[in-house]
């Protein structure tokens, strides 16, 4: 990755992917606020995640938001897949990602589904093992996608050219 991606010069959308009621027990009694986890992408390969909390939905989502907008990344993939099976792991939670035909459509759950359609990706499958909570499925996504490396940079590695692979 050279240098920081600017979210400004893209055309990013964001897609919550959950929201959380969470409290704090304080002495006077209980705290109530919110946490958002939001995926931002613009489609064609630059993804990022963030989370907010605030005492109302609509800020901690707009929080959510720039947090995200902070942490967009490019990532490799095909017009219209991934270039490679790949699996990704953050904690509990493994994600795996396969490469699938024109025409499949993105074949995943909720958090899963919100970051690789949020980096472009139209045709994969996917499935996600070991816990369902939303934050770790969607790092585990995200450690995935930036597993994926073309076939020039495997060739590149190998000291070949990419029609000897």
């Amino acid at each position: 990755m050279a240098g920081r991606i600017d979210p400004n010069s893209l055309q990013l959308k964001d897609q919550v992917v959950s929201i959380n009621r969470v409290t704090k027990v304080v002495k006077g009694g209980k705290n109530l606020s919110f946490s958002a986890l939001v995926v931002v992408g613009d489609g064609a390969g630059h993804v990022g995640y963030g989370s907010g909390k605030a005492r109302e939905v609509p800020m901690a989502i707009r929080k959510g938001i720039e947090a995200a907008k902070k942490s967009v990344v490019r990532v490799n993939v095909t017009p219209n897949s991934i270039p490679h099976q790949v699996l990704g792991r953050f904690g509990a939670g493994r994600v795996l990602l396969k490469p699938a035909p024109a025409g499949t459509g993105v074949i995943a759950g909720g958090a899963v589904r919100a970051v690789v359609s949020a980096a472009g990706v139209q045709n994969v499958l996917t499935k996600s093992l070991g816990t369902t909570n939303p934050h770790n499925v969607v790092k585990a996504t995200m450690d995935a996608l930036l597993k994926l490396r073309t076939p020039e940079e495997v060739a590149a590695e190998r000291g070949k050219a990419p029609e000897e692979l």
